[in-house]
């Protein structure tokens, strides 16, 4: 008979008190907090000074003639290697060992790319379509769930646009500043994010309203010493260089969440001001949807006015969620939300409207979509199956894979375009990037579409 082996209690069962309450430590106070925000910001400085180099500037990658014609530039890498060879002024690359392979910065592969644009096969795509004069396109990622993949899917279309050849504006929402970070965005205070533009937005309506008040004999309102300088400061001053050479960056910092707090303090001080078009009318007003093709904003992961700002400038729309019950459940309270803020918005202006014979406002947008992320097919394809035969056309049919890859890029707070190929092997890289690649196509369609259906109803309207 063998000897019974005793089965070993639940870690949760009798815990010493006195051993607890050694193991407890002193009471926490505020300055606590203080010396834990000072240890991570000093864990980030270094960690930071990993991925940088010695000019304390952050360096993508360069790529190979392999990537280039794969990924890039639709040619057989024999004919881009001819077209360089007659073409001396063109870039010619690098390469480590004599016999090895060339390698480009992406400056470099954006001037070949207007190269075979302009002298290629005109049945194939070397420059991404965009229509003669139109303006940027506004895409908010946005769902007031954490860890839906919000800023790590946004990132990468900013990337995946930059690639295709777009001339791409990051603009980061959320007070966290990780779409900064990924980006290595340095952001000193508030008026370095957009607060000045939603601070000059109400300016700008406060002094039209004092100039109402002055007419009628009535008290100006004052403008404080924050709405002042505000009227100062333009959008292109906040764009910060990144080291895409054609991604621009508005980062943000944790002081931008007092957003939160002073909007509404204008709003009930200024009832006439449309609050949801600051940054709309600040980004027209100052030229920045005629310098970019594609702007992206990262919003929080709340319903708060600074995602209401993000939501109303939108064209398009993207709500990452994964294949669970729970962040199924949690979407649809997130749309119930947005249908909420956005219909009471409209009911409120149009009942003014309505009496003055004005034109009433209605908040449209070319396209919303939500993309399942972080998605493993083995234990959630029933799920996601589920999810779509109620959500129809609404979600995406294409589900972005999670990978290694995925995981890695993250960890290193880089995407998974600036992994060199060479870090894994090119089967494995191929791989990991063919899931963002898919998202970014569903994505261009939606953006292609929204153009050519612009450039239709212009030509039908004139």
């Amino acid at each position: 008979m063998k000897p019974s082996r005793s089965i070993p209690l639940p870690p949760y069962m009798n815990i010493d008190p006195l051993e607890a309450q050694r193991s407890l430590g002193d009471p926490t106070t505020t300055q606590r907090f203080e010396a834990v925000a000072q240890a991570c910001a000093a864990g980030r400085q270094n960690l930071e000074t990993q991925g940088l180099q010695n000019d304390d500037a952050r360096r993508l990658r360069q790529f190979s003639t392999w990537e280039i014609c794969r990924y890039l530039i639709p040619v057989a890498q024999g004919h881009f290697r001819r077209v360089l060879k007659q073409n001396p002024d063109l870039p010619q690359g690098r390469s480590e060992t004599d016999a090895g392979a060339k390698w480009f910065t992406l400056d470099e592969v954006l001037r070949l790319r207007a190269h075979f644009g302009q002298e290629g096969s005109k049945s194939k795509e070397y420059l991404p379509y965009k229509p003669d004069g139109a303006q940027a396109k506004i895409v908010a990622v946005a769902n007031f769930k954490g860890g839906v993949g919000k800023t790590s899917t946004a990132a990468h279309l900013a990337m995946s646009a930059a690639l295709d050849g777009y001339r791409v504006l990051v603009i980061d929402l959320d007070s966290q500043g990780s779409m900064t970070s990924i980006f290595g965005g340095k952001v000193e205070d508030e008026w370095n994010t957009v607060f000045p533009l939603m601070a000059r937005h109400y300016a700008e309506h406060l002094r039209t309203d004092n100039q109402r008040r002055a007419a009628q004999g009535e008290a100006p309102l004052p403008l404080d010493d924050t709405l002042t300088e505000a009227l100062t400061i333009r959008a292109p001053d906040l764009v910060q260089k990144t080291h895409w050479p054609n991604i621009d960056l508005i980062g943000a910092q944790l002081n931008l969440y007092w957003a939160e707090f002073q909007v509404p303090v204008w709003r009930m001080s200024g009832r006439g001001w449309k609050l949801w078009d600051a940054l709309t009318d600040t980004l027209e007003a100052d030229g920045l949807l005629d310098e970019y093709d594609v702007i992206f904003l990262d919003t929080p992961p709340a319903l708060g006015y600074l995602t209401i700002n993000g939501l109303s400038a939108a064209d398009i729309l993207l709500v990452p969620l994964g294949a669970s019950f729970l962040e199924f459940d949690s979407t649809g309270r997130f749309f119930d939300m947005l249908h909420a803020t956005f219909s009471s918005i409209e009911d409120a202006e149009n009942l003014a409207a309505r009496a003055l014979g004005r034109p009433e406002l209605r908040f449209e947008w070319d396209a919303v979509r939500m993309v399942i992320t972080r998605y493993d097919a083995t234990q959630q394809a029933e799920l996601a199956a589920l999810m779509q035969s109620y959500l129809g056309p609404a979600l995406s049919p294409h589900r972005q894979d999670f990978t290694a890859l995925i995981g890695q890029a993250g960890e290193q707070v880089r995407g998974i375009y600036e992994a060199d190929y060479r870090d894994f092997n090119r089967e494995t890289y191929a791989r990991g990037r063919e899931t963002f690649d898919a998202t970014y196509a569903a994505f261009k369609a939606l953006l292609v579409g929204s153009w050519k259906r612009d450039a239709d109803s212009e030509k039908a309207a004139g």
